[in-house]
């Protein structure tokens, strides 16, 4: 090879290979219309709901329906705040989301720690334990819960819906992917300084395992937002029920459902979960690869 040969691969690279093919047209313009159908499988509902907030008590039961409001009202959103005591629902829905998401994160960060990087004996145990919990369907620990809130006499309490899901094991074996995954050098090093676990398990592990704890915190939120089941069962009065039972009782027992204030009262519970998703959605997708890439 001449000396100018050598210098025109060095600047333009080598030459393709012959088998290198640019991806079909075809193909791409497929992944675009199966992006669009996904989009209006999981939007379409949305939008329903968020029009039908704005349409009047005849409109919506119109045939063929609608698909812009034809007359906008507001009322409906006044109506369905009035109509229970959404307020006191907020509250109860804040501080069970909160308190029960944030003991869910924790015990799920401390418990994903010690299996991952914690000797002890019969660890593997444990874990074989733990995935077992990941096919327990909810609805059969349902009685056994109950029975035992109700011994311990925290029916109607916040620490009675709080409690029985304040760990689940999807977040411990999330997060225990997660940590797997991290450089070992990193902790290695930090225990030459002289760290301890815990002081590992804050400063260390935990900021570099940000995106799956935000992931992971993220849809214990959303879980916690939207459960309906277990506070319906444990709760007996209006002034603990949260936002999913306020809306349930929404509708008209008689069967004569305004659906506009229905659907009114639905985007009270919406909107938050849309926020939080929007704020943290750059973590999603890191947070789930980073739990799937070692195991």
């Amino acid at each position: 090879m001449t000396t100018r040969e050598f210098e025109y691969e060095t600047v333009v690279g080598p030459a393709p290979r012959a088998d290198a093919r640019p991806r079909p047209r075809a193909m791409r313009w497929l992944g675009y219309l199966a992006m669009i159908g996904v989009v209006i499988v999981i939007g379409l509902p949305i939008y329903w709901t968020l029009i039908g907030s704005f349409k009047l008590y005849n409109e919506i039961y119109r045939v063929p329906p609608t698909w812009f409001p034809l007359e906008p009202t507001w009322q409906n959103f006044p109506d369905a705040w009035n109509a229970a005591p959404f307020g006191r629902y907020y509250i109860n829905s804040i501080i069970v989301t909160a308190l029960g998401s944030l003991s869910e994160v924790a015990l799920a960060i401390m418990s994903a720690y010690a299996l991952a990087f914690v000797r002890f004996p019969g660890k593997n145990y444990v874990f074989i334990i733990l995935l077992s919990a990941l096919m327990i369907p909810v609805e059969i620990t349902i009685i056994p819960n109950y029975l035992t809130i109700a011994r311990l006499g925290w029916i109607n309490t916040y620490q009675g819906i709080i409690v029985p899901g304040a760990a689940i094991a999807y977040g411990t074996f999330l997060l225990r992917q997660a940590f797997k995954a991290l450089p070992y050098e990193v902790l290695e090093a930090a225990r030459v300084d002289g760290a301890g676990h815990l002081r590992t398990m804050t400063s260390v592990v935990a900021p570099m395992a940000q995106p799956a704890i935000v992931t992971m915190a993220l849809l214990s939120l959303v879980a916690k937002w939207n459960d309906f089941l277990w506070p319906l069962i444990v709760t007996n009065t209006a002034d603990m029920r949260t936002l999913p039972i306020g809306i349930f009782w929404l509708r008209d027992q008689e069967g004569l459902v305004n659906w506009g204030v229905v659907m009114a009262g639905s985007l009270f519970l919406i909107v938050p979960v849309m926020i939080g998703f929007i704020w943290a959605q750059r973590y999603i997708v890191d947070g789930i690869a980073a739990g799937a890439v070692k195991g």
